[in-house]
């Protein structure tokens, strides 16, 4: 069979074959503890469960507008409004099948061959493959740990050529939970308006945050820097509605059309019940999301202490989103019986088969120095992968 060659530019996400094996695993028995998934634990919120049982009873369940419902666009812009400052028209805002498909969506109307786009590393599974499959080109600019994994202003500067087009910025981070602050978006801010550039600005994590860390985007700093961004966000992660399948974006209109353009011939219109759900989600009582956040804390301060407690380990603390993302270089080299641990690659299959723990390995964030933990799982399975974790790493020699 010939395929496209776009197939084999890109791979299956990582994450997801994670979870996949450790559920095979736990189907054959073995008790299997998955830090893989980016996926809440918590149920969603009841009252935006009983906003999808209306609208089916309403008969809500047709076509709707290729790019969303209005109701659903003037919850965007009043979250936008309430939360970021930032004022948006209808023609601004596009609703798509959760914000993956909003990337799709941006940068299948954006971009082509011979344009680049840069993405900090690390930097989440899909953003090079939803480049590559572009047939544009994705400029890796390495982030450092002692940095807290962040581009500096200096490093953009010297990496934008006549063929950039955009810089994908995450903020909350997965995989590291950095997140930026609003002096140093202004910074990066000076180069994109200098250079007259594009920022894809990948906001789903924006209410996961700790210790007091104030969220800002990028496109809050001034109007320029509002007209040359585009917000993604979406309900996935903030109200525990990964299944539901609604994200969205924020942006110039003549971009939001292109991309509603293009979403007209892929999927149409977001779930019509998932639509009326989200309203609720960002209109509703807000509780719920404050109370997630709180355990997110509590776990993330129990793992990230109980991993720079092991030996060879160290983990950076992330300021936002649910990932722990430690540094265990200094274990690669080390054996158990005939097993050698060479990268990030064979230190998580090595915890699969000898520890049941299900890790991602750092190499498909773009650094194989590191591995990715999702703390969105109970405290019971943290307390109990931590110390398989600890006693694997006690074995190596």
């Amino acid at each position: 069979m010939k395929f496209a060659q776009r197939v084999g530019k890109i791979q299956p996400s990582q994450t997801l074959a994670i979870t996949a094996k450790a559920n095979a695993l736990r189907a054959e028995g073995r008790d299997v503890i998955s830090f893989g998934a980016g996926e809440p634990d918590f149920e969603t919120p009841a009252h935006i469960k009983e906003a999808a049982v209306d609208a089916i009873r309403d008969g809500f369940t047709r076509y709707t507008p290729v790019g969303g419902i209005p109701e659903l666009k003037d919850a965007i812009i009043k979250k936008l409004r309430r939360d970021n400052t930032l004022s948006y028209t209808r023609s601004e805002i596009v609703v798509s099948c959760g914000a993956k498909h909003v990337l799709y969506n941006l940068a299948q109307a954006l971009f082509e061959e011979g344009d680049e786009v840069i993405i900090p590393s690390p930097f989440w599974v899909s953003y090079p493959d939803i480049v590559l499959l572009t047939g544009a080109t994705p400029v890796i600019i390495e982030t450092r740990e002692d940095e807290g994994f962040k581009v500096t202003p200096d490093r953009l500067a010297g990496t934008i050529t006549a063929r950039t087009r955009a810089l994908v910025l995450n903020s909350p981070s997965n995989p590291t939970g950095a997140a930026y602050t609003s002096d140093e978006l202004k910074a990066l801010a000076e180069v994109v308006i200098e250079k007259d550039i594009l920022v894809i600005s990948d906001e789903i994590y924006e209410k996961i945050v700790y210790d007091g860390f104030s969220f800002s985007s990028i496109a809050m700093v001034s109007e320029e820097a509002k007209n040359r961004s585009i917000v993604v966000n979406g309900v996935s992660k903030s109200y525990a509605m990964t299944g539901w399948r609604i994200g969205y974006a924020a942006g110039p209109e003549e971009i939001i059309a292109a991309m509603t353009k293009i979403q007209s011939q892929n999927t149409s219109n977001p779930t019509s019940i998932s639509q009326k759900a989200a309203v609720e989600a960002l209109n509703g009582d807000q509780k719920a999301v404050g109370e997630m956040v709180e355990a997110f804390a509590l776990r993330r301060n129990y793992i990230v202490d109980t991993l720079n407690s092991m030996t060879g380990v160290s983990c950076f603390n992330p300021e936002g989103a649910f990932y722990a993302f430690p540094n265990v270089s200094s274990l690669y080299g080390k054996a158990r019986g005939g097993s050698v641990i060479t990268g990030s690659a064979s230190f998580a299959e090595y915890l699969l088969d000898a520890a049941d723990v299900a890790v991602v390995p750092g190499v498909a964030f773009g650094n194989d120095d590191f591995i990715r933990l999702s703390y969105a799982t109970s405290m019971e399975n943290i307390r109990k992968g931590m110390e398989r974790i600890r006693d694997a790493i006690a074995h190596l020699k």
